[in-house]
């Protein structure tokens, strides 16, 4: 039988020292996994966010046009100032050009 060795101060030192190290290390790599699993979350929150104005901006749009061509219907081509509401219908030779459809 061999017989057994009592490792030196400095030798328990550095097995301590490399333990810690590796609990260290650890310890990093389970905060590192949190903040990535809290940033896909604000990421996934950012995604459904962006999705939602994107469709209002959609839905804003397609009011717009049917707004403007009931306008159109109702006025005729023509220029509205949006400061005084004032609308002036366009003469009828610039009309019969394909009219403007935005505000």
């Amino acid at each position: 039988m061999a017989e057994e060795t009592k490792f030196t101060e400095d030798e328990m030192k550095q097995i301590n020292e490399l333990q810690q190290s590796y609990a260290n290390s650890q310890n990093a790599l389970g905060q590192l996994s949190v903040s990535r699993l809290r940033l896909e979350q604000q990421l996934d929150d950012l995604d459904k966010a962006d999705e939602s104005v994107r469709n209002s901006f959609v839905e804003t749009q397609t009011k717009e046009k049917e707004f403007v061509e009931s306008i159109n219907k109702k006025y005729g081509d023509g220029n509205l100032d949006l400061s005084s509401g004032l609308f002036t219908p366009k003469p009828q030779e610039e009309t019969d050009k394909k009219p403007d459809k935005t505000l």
